[in-house]
């Protein structure tokens, strides 16, 4: 049985620009950054924040952040650690409060080998996810079909991420 090989060349520009040395790191350069719309910052808790995927998979795809930069959860000092997973869980239920999704998908990709886009900056992942919402135009068009834009994903999950 032959393998079947997919790209996913539109990454290729996120990845070159966001580990681009002479930038420095993209995610310390957004943790000082304000929350707001134009910034995509959410929310910000003592240790962690929360902001949008620049290039999401789908609607909802937020990024948890620690401030620190470091690149393995072992790394993280006892506060950050309890904190970057007690925000994980804010921003899942965010998520479920403002998109009522049938699931989601949560995750880290660890180091270069295991997918890290920026393997410097230690970052979860976590977005809503239907029955049904996948499709071909990723595989063979290249493209991902978001019905919304960032702004809209912004307010809807702002709202939300800020209850109490």
């Amino acid at each position: 049985m032959p393998l079947e090989r997919f790209s996913a060349a539109w990454r290729e520009q996120y990845v070159g620009s966001a580990t681009t040395p002479s930038d420095g790191c993209v995610f310390c350069t957004l943790a000082t950054q304000e929350v707001s719309e134009s910034t995509g910052v959410l929310w910000r808790s003592s240790h962690t924040y929360v902001a949008l995927n620049a290039f999401p998979y789908g609607s909802g795809h937020l990024l948890i952040l620690p401030y620190a930069h470091v690149a393995d959860l072992e790394d993280l000092d006892e506060d950050s650690y309890a904190d970057l997973f007690l925000t994980l869980r804010r921003a899942v239920l965010a998520l479920q409060s403002a998109y009522g999704a049938d699931g989601l998908n949560i995750g880290m990709n660890l180091g270069q080998a295991g997918g890290a886009g920026i393997p410097q900056h230690l970052h979860a992942h976590a977005l809503p996810r239907w029955l049904g919402d996948t499709n071909f135009m990723t595989t063979v068009g290249e493209t991902r079909v978001l019905p919304e834009s960032l702004e809209s994903t912004w307010h809807k999950v702002h709202t939300s991420l800020s209850a109490p």
